[in-house]
């Protein structure tokens, strides 16, 4: 058995295949679906997603939307989706990088929050252009 998945960005088709497994970033936590999984809508945070097919992990830079899943049928609805060959290692690092100091001299409620979700962005592209044993 298998899920049919489809990833859809507001400017593409990110993915759309069936694959063995998904392990998703929602709001509440990491989140594993397989065949057969109970009927479910939820929000995704920014992460990183991981997806099982043919035997081998991808992983997608996730900045947060919607997933459902049903009849093993996995539909996710994302504001922006970076598949991890897409990711240059060098900008992501350099990304984190910058980001993780802007956190840390961030003053003032907005411009903390502000240097949080980047943060957690950079972070997502970093992890996912990570080779999959590094986070599996």
């Amino acid at each position: 058995m298998v899920l049919s998945l489809r990833v859809m960005a507001p400017n593409r088709i990110v993915w759309n295949s069936e694959v063995g497994e998904i392990i998703l970033s929602t709001n509440s936590g990491q989140i594993g679906i397989l065949p057969n999984h109970a009927p479910l809508l939820t929000a995704l945070d920014m992460g990183v997603s991981k997806i099982r097919s043919g035997g081998q992990w991808s992983a997608m830079a996730s900045m947060g939307g919607f997933a459902m899943i049903d009849n093993n049928r996995v539909t996710i609805l994302v504001n922006e989706e970076e598949v991890s060959d897409e990711i240059d290692p060098v900008e992501a690092q350099k990304d984190y990088e910058v980001a993780q100091m802007e956190l840390a001299k961030a003053e003032g409620r907005k411009r903390k929050i502000e240097a949080n979700l980047a943060f957690k962005r950079a972070k997502a592209r970093l992890e996912a252009r990570l080779e999959p044993s590094h986070y599996l």
